[in-house]
């Protein structure tokens, strides 16, 4: 399959990346076209639905890397599920799926950008194809959510000290205060003294958690390098 795009977000690694598209509105990001795939008359019309679905490419797995059952991080890492009642990157293709929000479609030197927010990708992830979603044909009310049904969700209350989240500029800050609120470790990590961190947005956000309640202790500027120099 050819890349027709890649997506450029605030992720420069894996960590911290919500479970699934659509949960965290203020995450953000621009899909900009390889030039081959650069003409307007693309996404003519793709202006009038405000959802799309992207098919993409996992990043860092390999094809014989796959097994038929898998261990769900939010099932607490031990129980094992089939890979096709998952959505674990350890797949026999590395082909991920999103349905992100449209938010523009912006006409430029570089063809046409598309502006998404309620992403779940990795900065640079590249995109295979696009496609717009459609209410009547994709949405199911009534639809079951197997296993997942038995797992309650719940947020952490974040301490982020001002002087730490105002490195950040204003319009960044909901969006990593998010991040954090959903909790990014593994289900099964329940240890207070261990120390986590998230690289969001051209900072290293590090972090404690106990009795629900998240610790913002560091904040530590990333070194600004190819291919994600656009975020520093």
């Amino acid at each position: 399959m050819k890349i027709i795009a890649h997506i450029h977000t605030d992720f420069p690694e894996k960590f911290g990346i919500p479970r699934q598209s659509g949960l965290i509105d203020s995450l953000k990001g621009t899909i900009i076209f390889e030039p081959e795939y650069r003409n307007p008359d693309a996404v003519k019309g793709l202006e009038g639905f405000n959802y799309i679905w992207l098919l993409w490419q996992f990043q860092g797995t390999k094809r014989d890397n796959w097994a038929a059952t898998v261990t769900p991080p939010r099932l607490g890492g031990k129980t094992h599920m089939g890979v096709f009642a998952t959505r674990s990157p350890f797949r026999p293709n590395d082909i991920g799926l999103s349905c992100v929000k449209l938010e523009k479609v912006e006409l430029g030197e570089k063809g046409p950008i598309l502006h998404v927010s309620g992403i779940d990708l990795k900065d640079n992830t590249p995109i295979y194809d696009i496609k717009p979603y459609l209410p009547y044909a994709d949405c199911h009310p009534d639809a079951t959510s197997g296993f997942l049904n038995t797992i309650e969700e719940r947020n952490l209350e974040v301490r982020f000290p001002e002087e730490l989240l105002t490195l950040y500029p204003e319009e960044k800050r909901a969006a990593i205060l998010d991040v954090l609120r959903m909790d990014p470790r593994p289900a099964y990590h329940e240890d207070p003294k261990r120390k986590y961190g998230v690289a969001f947005a051209g900072f290293d956000v590090h972090f404690t958690v106990k009795d629900n309640t998240l610790t913002v202790f560091e904040v530590i500027p990333i070194p600004c390098s190819p291919p994600h120099k656009h975020n520093c």
